[in-house]
């Protein structure tokens, strides 16, 4: 086979938790580009709405789902659906992220019990439902979006000269960071059944029309090796990859996609 063809996902059908925000929109776009017909899935329904709108009047075929990660049949009846509409799943991409009890390490139980539900015992949930699709199949991939925040310890010299982040919270880190082993834990279980399961753990974000404090970018940009942040296209290339034919025998990875930060 044409090594080009190895990275095409033509005839592959994906779901994307999340898809609206931070790294949803270029993951969403990558995985549509590259021929797949894409899910995309959060409680935002009608947000979710105008971005697979805006794909698909470029010509890819995106498609908007309401999904609520803190509720069993929600996750249930999107899976479901989408296997009466497409008749498999093939990509699964573990992208949502709530955020819950980020300020400081003094919270109830119930505030860090929240965050745990929706960041680990949905991904969870979620991932076995998928599973079990792809293994009637005998093949799949399953991405899940980590941070390098999973791979590090806070650095605080990264907000110095702004008034971010004076408290953290080990919430973040410890989600993360648990998403690593999670990752090559499913690998193990699911690498019988050919479902390859890895992780991008990107770093820092900046958008066009960053609303971050200029003190941080400079900060964070000079701990990187490139000496800049993530900007709107830096994930598409792993993770088509990922998803793709050209990594079928890559799985129980983690991969860092921060420019070089979690290298220094």
């Amino acid at each position: 086979m044409n090594v080009m063809n190895l990275f095409s996902l033509k005839g592959k059908v994906a779901l994307l938790t999340g898809g609206a925000g931070l790294y949803g929109r270029q993951i969403g776009e990558a995985l549509a580009e590259a021929g797949a017909k894409v899910h995309i899935a959060s409680r935002s329904l009608d947000k979710l709405q105008t971005v697979a709108e805006g794909f698909r009047s470029k010509g890819l075929d995106v498609n908007a789902l309401e999904l609520d990660l803190a509720d069993e049949e929600s996750m249930r009846m999107t899976v479901k659906r989408i296997i009466e509409t497409d008749g498999r799943l093939d990509i699964l991409v573990n992208n949502a992220v709530t955020r819950s009890a980020t300020n400081g390490w003094a919270h109830p139980l119930e505030e860090f019990d929240k965050s745990l539900h929706i960041n680990a015992s949905a991904m969870f949930f979620l991932t076995n439902l998928v599973a079990e699709e792809m293994k009637k199949h005998g093949s799949g991939s399953i991405i899940n979006i980590g941070s390098m925040m999973g791979l590090v310890g806070v650095e605080m010299a990264n907000y110095e000269g702004t008034d971010m982040n004076p408290n953290p919270s080990p919430i973040y880190f410890y989600e993360k960071g648990g998403m690593v082993n999670f990752t090559r834990w499913a690998a193990s279980v699911l690498g019988p059944h050919n479902i390859r399961v890895n992780c991008i753990n990107p770093g820092g974000y900046c958008p066009p029309d960053s609303p971050q404090p200029g003190a941080f970018i400079r900060n964070y940009s000079a701990r990187t090796q490139l000496g800049r942040m993530a900007n709107d296209t830096d994930l598409k290339g792993i993770i088509v990859l990922l998803a793709s034919e050209a990594s079928a025998y890559i799985t129980g990875a983690n991969i860092p996609v921060d420019g070089g930060y979690t290298a220094k």
